[in-house]
């Protein structure tokens, strides 16, 4: 059985280029794949001493690359623990987000706000050349203050702009930009039906970091659940779960049941 469970460890290690990701239920899991799902006193100190080992030796030039995005072992190292998210991460699960939903979800790049802000509509209409936003059911856009993360979605039928902050901070700044942005977009693009009528609503009630470190992850499972309709069940407990979720989804390169 120790063989087994140390032959899994290195694959492992070889798959993800570290041990953050991997939970007890994974090796759990492999056992019993085997027909043996035990994990005795001994087999704990072996796996404990054989991680470390390989732990000690990280992966050189380890990369995650998937269509434009290249991720380091040092960005999926801010998924471990308390870490802060990197933009790298964002936009990369913003991305297996819209391939899950076969493009019919649009996730902004982190750095659109920020353009936006700084050069207006003309500074980022380039972005959506070859995208008709008009024909998305949904718009993720990740928005980066300083150092907190929220979140502004855009549902179409209803042209209705929402508000997600896992601190309760309301921006309002931040959805009239966006606001403007889909009314210039709109003549843009001469859809007339879309240069009015817009709805603004504050998301309430939602999961609420507990910490000042996890802003990122909510924003992601914000993301994650609304692009399938899920509903917004979990909490700042399940953080440890999502983050190594995240993690392999991202190694993986696709959203994982």
């Amino acid at each position: 059985m120790i063989s087994s469970v140390l032959d899994f460890l290195e694959s492992f290690y070889v798959k993800y280029g570290s041990f953050i990701p991997l939970s007890e239920s994974d090796v759990l899991e492999h056992l019993k794949k085997k027909g043996n799902s035990d994990l005795s006193n001994r087999s704990v100190r072996e796996m404990t001493r054989y991680r470390a080992g390989l732990a000690s030796a990280p992966i050189a030039g380890f990369m995650v690359m998937y269509n434009k995005h290249t991720l380091s072992l040092e960005d999926l190292g801010t998924l471990e623990e308390q870490n802060w998210l990197n933009d790298q991460i964002i936009n990369m699960y913003g991305e297996l987000i819209m391939e899950a939903t076969e493009h019919k979800v649009h996730f902004f790049n982190s750095f659109f706000h920020k353009q936006l802000v700084a050069k207006g509509y003309d500074g980022v209409k380039r972005w959506t050349k070859k995208v008709d936003l008009f024909s998305k059911w949904l718009l993720l856009i990740p928005i980066h203050l300083e150092i907190h993360w929220s979140l502004v979605t855009v549902t179409m039928a209803t042209k209705t702009i929402s508000y997600y902050d896992s601190q309760g901070i309301h921006n309002s700044v931040c959805y009239q930009n966006i606001m403007k942005y889909l009314q210039s977009e709109a003549r843009e693009k001469k859809q007339t039906a879309f240069q009015k009528g817009w709805k603004i609503t504050i998301i309430k009630g939602i999961p609420q970091q507990k910490n000042d470190s996890d802003c990122g992850v909510f924003v992601l499972e914000y993301c994650r659940r609304l692009s399938v309709k899920q509903p917004l069940l979990f909490s700042q407990e399940d953080m440890p779960h999502i983050r190594k979720r995240i993690y392999k989804e991202l190694c993986d390169c696709c959203l994982n049941d």
